[in-house]
């Protein structure tokens, strides 16, 4: 009897395990949602309207993919919402930003951290650069220093939030120039930072390089430098801090990908992890985000989750530091 009972059990867990296979064999089988934790018109909202524009390719997702916007307080409104409610079904993907949501989740007072969520792909790396409005009188990293140290805290500047890649650049930058700042974060994301400095509400800003790219071909701003271990293709005329004199490096770079909460089960992870890096390297994904400015880093899954726990020991350290 107990032979019997155990080779039962066995068979109803064999088959309860290929039901749940076959369950998801067919995802997705409707439209599918991602969030975004920063407003429309900012950097991450654009880009990923790109690239997820071919999801619904019958060589892609078979699926669109609708944005909706959860702005606020640096992102933390929309992954405090993604990390808590968001069902864990595949059908509700969110949009991560690195340094981001990891340097919230180690300053506290978030719902979140690395742990709640399951990263699928990384699209792209937008470093932070220094910008000013295009009529100012900054024209090197050396100039907007040299104000701020004659005018201690007199030097007004945005970005797009508190512990994001703008607040963590503009926190190295007064290290390495030993300077006090005046960062005042926008609660409109970069793009509502971008608009502070064409307005001339602040004397300049860290942003973006892909909001800032738009801006400057618009004749808005200038850019006077680039928070990374090299320049960009994007501006090839423009120094990054190191050579300005600035013991910077790359750690406020913004990498950009897709996740979703912890919980989804693993078909629908693999499946998703398995399709949408093709997505982003489709051509007309590549063209718009090269036209608009937006350099474009592709990582696997295995990629990012090694890339997640590099990022956090290394801001773990900067934050302790800073």
């Amino acid at each position: 009897m107990k032979k019997l009972l155990a080779a039962a059990s066995m068979a109803l867990m064999t088959m309860t395990g290929t039901a749940f296979a076959d369950g998801h064999a067919n995802f997705p089988e409707r439209p599918i949602m991602m969030m975004v934790s920063y407003g429309a018109g900012g950097a991450t909202d654009f880009q990923a309207r790109i690239v997820t524009m071919t999801a619904g390719n019958e060589d892609a997702l078979g699926m669109p993919i609708a944005i909706i916007n959860k702005p606020g307080a640096g992102g933390r409104v929309g992954w405090n919402w993604f990390a808590t409610q968001a069902e864990a079904d595949g059908y509700t993907l969110g949009a991560y930003n690195i340094p981001h949501f990891i340097a919230q989740s180690i300053e506290g007072g978030v719902e979140y951290s690395a742990e709640s969520f399951e990263p699928i792909a990384n699209w792209g790396a937008d470093p932070a650069v220094f910008v000013v409005g295009a009529d100012s009188a900054f024209n090197s990293m050396e100039d907007v220093v040299t104000y701020a140290k004659e005018n201690p805290g007199g030097l007004t500047f945005s970005g797009a939030g508190l512990f994001v890649g703008h607040h963590i650049a503009a926190l190295q930058l007064e290290k390495a120039a030993g300077v006090k700042l005046a960062y005042i974060p926008n609660n409109k994301g970069g793009a509502g930072a971008m608009k502070a400095v064409i307005a001339g509400e602040v004397l300049g800003g860290v942003n973006n390089l892909s909001d800032a790219f738009r801006a400057q071909e618009a004749g808005n701003v200038k850019i006077l430098g680039v928070f990374d271990l090299e320049r960009n293709e994007f501006l090839p005329d423009v120094p990054t801090m190191a050579e300005q004199g600035f013991d910077i490096d790359n750690a406020s770079v913004n990498f950009r990908g897709v996740m979703v909460p912890k919980g989804t089960p693993q078909p629908i992870i693999d499946k998703l992890a398995a399709t949408v890096p093709a997505m982003f390297e489709n051509s007309r994904v590549a063209g718009k985000m090269k036209a608009g400015g937006s350099p474009m880093h592709i990582m696997t899954r295995d990629e990012v989750l090694e890339m997640w726990a590099a990022r956090e020991e290394t801001l773990k350290e900067l934050l302790a530091d800073l």
